[in-house]
């Protein structure tokens, strides 16, 4: 089956087809992922009990499980094993749902509504969400360093990753400051993608590379999954920022029109709609592009890619 075309409509045979094959897909990831999740995570019964109820009201909400399912994705393309790639996978959906759980505190963007019900702060109290997204992100490092499924070079190597995506300047956190910053003064163009590329793409780029490298990926054919990540993970913020506008909160799972509420710099506010689409679009071809430089089977990567520019929530 070929991938579908940039220009395809989205009503097109074509789409849909690979749509329903891509999701099948995805849907198989996250099951395999939220299996080894329950594993790891400690019960509601374990002490201290509310902790651990928080941690799972938000870990289990829902969710595309993008992150570990592009991880997985990447690492399959590459020959990996799925047991050597699977709790990898489950980190990065850690440090992305602590981080969501401490990017809706009222102290962050303030938000009433996660995934279709009630954030972690509103269900619980605001002290048990810092807590319980404290413990995902430290359990996420934990989770890398005793799978024993990988070669100690490699869980470093993998630890690195996914620390420098979450908590460095040049990753999410950094990212997270100066999206909160430009609430405040005008940004321009290269300051937004910036912002985009630290908040959102940084622990998808992370994720990527995570895969290839536990599938023992060359230096350049890293070197082409990082630019094709760093074009998904803008993708994806671009296409987040678009639906923000156009889609209704059962869409998102999440409250829309938050952006333009809270002064957020966004595509649509900088530039407006139709460029916002001429950037999406843009973010596409390169990321396919990319993949060009890989002799790898990577059509499953491409079409996520596909899938992302013409997302609906």
């Amino acid at each position: 089956m070929k991938h579908q075309n940039a220009k395809t409509k989205m009503g097109s045979d074509v789409f849909i087809q690979n749509t329903l094959e891509l999701e099948s897909l995805l849907a198989g990831s996250r099951a395999l992922v939220e299996v080894e999740l329950n594993s790891l995570l400690p019960s509601t019964a374990t002490a201290p009990e509310k902790i651990h109820q928080a941690i799972r009201w938000s870990v289990f909400a829902g969710g595309k499980r993008f992150r570990p399912s592009l991880l997985l994705a990447t690492g399959q393309a590459f020959g990996a094993a799925i047991n050597s790639l699977v709790r990898t996978a489950c980190a990065f959906e850690m440090v992305h749902t602590y981080s969501l759980i401490h990017d809706d505190l009222p102290a962050m963007d303030d938000d009433d509504l996660r995934r279709g019900r009630p954030t972690c702060h509103v269900r619980f109290d605001e002290a048990t969400a810092i807590l319980a997204g404290d413990a995902l992100q430290t359990l996420a490092f934990q989770t890398i360093a005793e799978d024993d499924r990988l070669k100690a070079e490699t869980r470093i190597a993998l630890i690195t990753e996914l620390s420098r995506a979450a908590g460095t300047p040049e990753g999410m956190v950094g990212g997270q400051a100066l999206d909160m910053e430009a609430e405040t003064r005008q940004v321009n163009g290269a300051q937004l993608e910036e912002i985009h590329r630290l908040k959102t793409g940084a622990l998808i780029v992370a994720a990527a590379r995570s895969g290839a490298i536990i599938g023992e990926a060359s230096e350049k054919e890293l070197a082409a999954i990082t630019s094709y990540a760093s074009q998904v993970g803008l993708l994806f913020q671009i296409t987040d920022d678009f639906l923000d506008v156009t889609a209704t909160a059962e869409d998102l799972g999440k409250t829309p029109g938050k952006d333009a509420q809270s002064n957020k710099a966004t595509y649509p506010g900088l530039f407006g709609m139709d460029e916002t689409r001429a950037a999406a679009a843009k973010a596409h071809r390169d990321a396919c592009a990319a993949l060009n430089q890989i002799k790898r089977p990577t059509d499953i990567l491409r079409r996520i890619a596909d899938f992302i520019l013409h997302r609906t929530g």
